[in-house]
């Protein structure tokens, strides 16, 4: 069975480069464009890993970790914080909220596969 990544991104071009790296791997790729949709298709598809967006309408990245971290049925899916914000700041407030990892964009592929490979505890 294929490793499930749910993709929380707004914009509609960052998510297709993350499908296109992604694809290389063979994940099943579920997505969501926003805080509170990533919420609802976390707890109905149980992905393996979640990469989300930080700067999103409504409910941010940010605020998205803290309730899907306080969720019983989502607490245990790793999450990797996929934004442009890589000040010290906000990438401290990703790790606060709860996040297991952080990677700023434009997103560097091996980077990004290889946080994703260790948090699925894959190796390369």
């Amino acid at each position: 069975m294929a490793t499930k990544i749910l993709l929380v991104d707004d914009s509609a071009t960052v998510p297709m480069m993350e499908r296109m790296i992604l694809a290389t791997e063979r994940f099943q790729i579920v997505t969501a464009s926003n805080g509170e949709e990533a919420q609802e298709r976390a707890r109905s598809e149980q992905p393996d890993l979640i990469l989300m967006d930080v700067v999103m309408p409504r409910v941010n990245g940010i605020q998205a970790c803290k309730a899907l971290r306080q969720d019983p049925s989502t607490k245990h899916i790793p999450i990797i914080l996929v934004t442009t914000r890589g000040e010290a700041e906000t990438m401290e407030q990703g790790y606060e909220s709860g996040c297991n990892d952080y990677v700023t964009k434009p997103v560097n592929s091996a980077e990004l596969l290889t946080k994703i490979r260790n948090l699925l505890g894959a190796r390369p």
